[in-house]
C-alpha cells in the first residue's frame, strides 16, 4: 500500500476524532482517571474476604464499628456477597471457567478462586450448574498442580490462591506453602538480602496469609513453631503500619481480600487492618456488584495522555494538570516500600507506590506541559528529585526495577526493558530540556546512566531482535509475552535519543516481520492485531521511516478502525502482577492519538496543524 491510499485528509480526520475523544474522558479537575477493567478474580476475592468478615461478626458479635447496628451491617454484607456471585455466575466462561477480565480466556487461578467462593459462601446448590461446571474446568486442567506450575517458585499469588481455597475448605491447608512471616520482622533494607518468596510489594500477603497458614498448620520444628509465635504480634504492627489510610494495599482489591480474609479466618475481624480492608472493599465495589483490579490509574493515564496529545494539548489546561502531577510527587519516605522522596505513583490514591514506569511518565509529562511559565521553577525542583529518585534505583546490571533497587530473585523485581527504555528517554528529555547550572552534577550522572541503560537494553535484546516487556504481555502469545509492547517501547528510547544502532534495525526488522495479514499487529505470529499493539508498531515504524510501507499499512488498518468507530475497544494486554491480566479503558485511545500524532507530523509536506480543540 502507498501513502496516496490514505490521504492527509482522512490521516487528520482520524485524529481529529481520537484526540477530541481522548479530551472528552478528563475529569472536571482535568486530568484523567480512566476506567480499569471490572474483574472476575478480583470478585471472586472481595467475595471471599466480606465471607470470612461475616462469618467471625456472626460468631463473636465483634463489628468494624461499634456504631454500627449489627443486623443491619449482616445484612448490607449479605448483600454485597450475593450481587458479587450472581455477577461471577454471569460472567462464567463457556468452558466452566473464569478469565481476570471480561475479555479474557479462563485461567485455573481465577476458577479456583471463583469456585471457591461460591463454596465458602454456601451457594453451591443456588449456582448448582455454575459449580459443576467449574468444578469439571479446574479437574481438566490439573488444580493445585496447575496452579503451582503456573507460577514456579514465585510465591506472590500461588499461596494466596491456595489459601482461599483452605479458607473454603476446598484445600488441605498441607497443601498450602508457608510463608516466613518473621521475616517482615526484620529491618526493610534487608529484605533482598533473605530472598523473600514473594514480590517486594506483596509484604502484605507474606505477613496475613503466612499467619493464617501457621494458625491452621503449625511447623513441626519447634524453633520454628516459637520464632513464628513470637512474631506474630510485632509482623501485624508492621502490617498496620503499612496499610494505606483508606485501607487498600496497592489500591488492589485481590491483595487487600487476601490480608483481609486471612486476618478474619483467624478470627481477627476486629483487628484495624482488617476494618480498615472491609471498609475499602465496601467503598470500591461497582454499581453491577463486581470489583476492579485496582481503583484507577489516573496518574499513569493522565502522564500517558500528555505525552500523546502533545503540542495539541489546549493551553489553557496546562497550569492545572501541572499543578496537579506536582502534587502527586511523593515528598517523604514511602512507609511500604521505603521508597525515598522524588518518584510518582500510577495512582494519585493513598494505596499508590512510586515505581520506575510513572516517574519517568510523569517527568515527561512535566517537559511536555512547557518551560519557562508560571511554576516553571516548581517544576524544576520536582523534576530534579525524580531524576535523583531514578538514578539512585538504577541496578548494577544497569536496567530499572519497578519498585526497589537490589532486588532480583522474582520477575517483578528485576530489571526491564521497558522500564528501562522510559527511564533513559526520560533522562535524555531532561537532561536537553531541564537541566540547569545549578544541577550540573546530576545532569552528568544522568548522562552516563543513559549509556549504561543502552548497554543493558543491548544484551537483553533477544537473537530474533525483539525485547520483552515487564508489565505487559498478551494471553493469546506464547508464554503469554508481548514482544510487540516490548519492542516499540525500546524503540522509543532509541529514536528520543537519535541512537541507531544494530540493535534498533533489528528491533525494527522484527515489527515488520511480525505484521499480520490483515494489516495490524497483536503479539507475534497467530495473534488477534489490537488497537493498543498496532498503533505502537506503526508509531515504531514511522519513528524510523515514514515512508515504510508496513508503517502505512498498518496506519490504513488504524484509520478504518476510527471511522468504523471501532477504535475504543480496549484489550487485556496489561499484566497487574504475577500473570494477573487487565485491560484499561484509555489505552487504546491513548496509544492511538499518539500514533496518529506522529503520522501526522511525519508523512506530511509541512507542519500539519490541526483546529485548536475545544478544551
Amino acid at each position: 500500500m502507498t501513502l496516496p491510499e490514505i490521504s492527509l485528509e482522512r490521516l487528520t480526520a482520524a485524529y481529529q476524532t481520537v484526540r477530541d475523544g481522548l479530551l472528552a474522558e478528563r475529569s472536571p479537575a482535568g486530568h484523567w482517571v480512566g476506567e480499569l477493567s471490572t474483574s472476575p478474580l478480583s470478585t471472586a476475592t472481595a467475595v471471599m474476604a466480606l465471607e470470612m468478615l461475616r462469618r467471625d461478626w456472626h460468631k463473636t458479635g465483634r463489628l468494624p464499628d461499634p456504631n454500627d447496628e449489627r443486623a443491619a451491617l449482616l445484612v448490607d454484607v449479605q448483600t454485597l456477597i450475593d450481587r458479587g456471585l450472581a455477577w461471577l455466575a454471569a460472567h462464567q466462561n463457556k468452558d466452566g471457567g473464569w478469565g481476570d477480565t471480561t475479555r479474557s480466556i479462563s485461567n485455573i487461578s481465577t476458577t479456583m478462586l471463583a469456585r471457591a467462593a461460591f463454596h465458602a459462601a454456601g451457594a453451591d446448590e443456588q449456582y448448582a450448574r455454575t459449580v459443576s461446571d467449574a468444578a469439571h474446568s479446574i479437574d481438566d486442567v490439573g488444580g493445585i498442580r496447575a496452579v503451582k506450575q503456573r507460577y514456579g517458585r514465585d510465591h506472590t499469588f500461588s499461596v494466596p490462591i491456595l489459601t482461599q481455597c483452605a479458607l473454603a475448605g476446598l484445600v488441605e491447608w498441607r497443601d498450602v506453602p508457608a510463608l516466613p512471616f518473621e521475616l517482615a520482622c526484620i529491618p526493610a533494607r534487608f529484605y533482598k538480602t533473605v530472598k523473600l518468596p514473594v514480590v517486594s510489594y506483596a509484604l502484605p500477603a507474606l505477613i496475613a496469609i503466612g499467619q493464617v497458614r501457621f494458625h491452621f498448620r503449625k511447623p513441626r520444628m519447634l524453633p520454628t513453631w516459637i520464632l513464628r509465635k513470637l512474631s506474630v504480634a510485632p509482623s501485624l504492627r508492621q502490617l498496620e503500619r503499612i496499610q494505606p489510610e483508606n485501607g487498600g494495599f496497592l489500591e488492589a482489591t485481590p491483595l487487600t481480600s487476601f490480608v483481609t480474609m486471612s486476618l478474619a479466618g483467624m478470627g481477627r475481624s476486629d483487628h484495624p487492618v482488617a476494618v480498615k480492608g472491609f471498609r475499602f472493599l465496601r467503598e470500591s465495589v461497582r454499581e453491577d456488584g463486581s470489583w476492579p483490579i485496582d481503583t484507577n490509574l489516573a496518574t499513569w493515564v493522565t502522564t500517558l495522555s500528555i505525552n500523546a496529545l502533545g503540542d495539541d494539548l489546549p493551553s489553557d489546561s496546562r497550569p492545572a494538570l501541572r499543578d496537579w502531577l506536582r502534587r502527586q510527587q511523593w515528598t517523604s519516605l514511602h512507609p511500604y516500600t521505603n521508597a525515598d522522596p522524588g518518584g510518582w505513583a500510577w495512582t494519585d490514591l493513598p494505596g499508590g507506590v512510586p515505581d520506575a514506569d510513572d516517574t519517568p511518565g510523569a517527568i515527561l509529562a512535566l517537559l511536555q506541559l512547557g518551560a519557562n511559565g508560571e511554576g516553571w521553577q516548581s517544576d524544576r525542583q520536582a523534576l530534579a528529585q525524580g531524576v535523583k529518585w531514578l538514578l539512585d534505583l538504577q541496578n548494577r546490571d544497569c536496567g530499572w526495577p519497578t519498585f526497589c533497587r537490589g532486588w532480583g530473585k522474582l520477575p517483578f523485581d528485576r530489571s526491564s526493558n521497558d522500564l528501562t527504555a522510559h527511564v533513559i528517554r526520560a533522562l535524555h528529555a531532561w537532561v536537553n530540556g531541564a537541566a540547569s547550572e545549578s544541577n550540573g552534577d546530576l545532569a552528568l550522572l544522568a548522562e552516563r546512566a543513559l549509556e549504561s541503560g543502552f548497554a543493558f537494553l543491548e544484551k537483553n535484546q533477544r537473537p530474533d531482535g525483539a525485547w520483552l516487556p515487564l508489565w505487559f504481555g498478551n494471553q493469546h502469545a506464547p508464554d503469554e509475552v508481548n514482544p510487540t509492547y516490548g519492542t516499540a517501547k525500546v524503540l522509543a528510547a532509541y529514536r528520543a535519543v537519535g541512537h541507531e544502532s544494530n540493535a534498533s534495525r533489528r528491533a525494527l526488522d522484527w515489527i515488520r516481520n511480525n505484521q499480520n495479514a490483515d494489516g495490524g499487529w497483536g503479539a507475534g505470529p497467530g495473534t488477534v492485531s489490537s488497537i493498543e499493539e498496532t498503533a505502537l508498531a506503526v508509531e515504531a515504524l514511522l519513528g524510523a521511516n515514514p515512508n515504510d510501507s508496513a508503517a502505512q499499512t498498518g496506519l490504513e488498518w488504524l484509520v478504518n478502525k476510527v471511522e468504523r468507530g471501532e477504535h475504543r475497544e480496549a484489550s487485556p494486554i496489561g499484566f497487574y502482577f504475577a500473570k494477573l491480566w487487565y485491560f484499561e479503558k484509555l489505552y487504546p485511545q491513548i496509544f492511538l492519538c499518539g500514533c496518529l500524532r506522529t503520522a501526522l507530523s511525519r508523512l506530511s509536506t509541512g507542519v500539519v496543524r490541526v483546529e485548536s480543540v475545544v478544551p
